[in-house]
């Protein structure tokens, strides 16, 4: 997983098709809430969304609002979008078109 320490609380992935995106996004549920306060997971190398992978990212955003960080999901194609918009998840999220904007997003919050 392509991880870049953006600034001092934020991070951004660069997130790949499955298996890779299973192991990713099992890493970031993981990872150290003082490393990664808030992250912006890039799905452009994402292609589709199984299941599995909906129910961490609702374990990620949910244990990164418990520390107070923000979960932004940018760069979403149609496939993981129609997911997201099936089962009513695009309401949880906050989605932004690029990375830059994303970034954008975290500063001015």
């Amino acid at each position: 997983m392509p991880l870049e320490q953006w600034s001092e609380n934020v991070v951004v992935v660069r997130l790949a098709d499955d298996p890779q995106l299973t192991e990713d996004l099992t890493t970031l549920e993981q990872m150290d809430p003082d490393k990664a306060a808030n992250a912006v997971l890039d799905f452009q190398g994402v292609r589709f969304i199984n299941s599995s992978n909906l129910a961490k990212l609702l374990k990620l955003r949910k244990k990164m609002a418990a520390d107070s960080g923000k979960l932004i999901l940018c760069n979403v194609g149609d496939q993981v979008w129609g997911a997201l918009m099936v089962t009513g998840l695009e309401k949880l999220f906050t989605l932004s078109d690029n990375v830059a904007t994303a970034l954008a997003t975290l500063q001015i919050a």
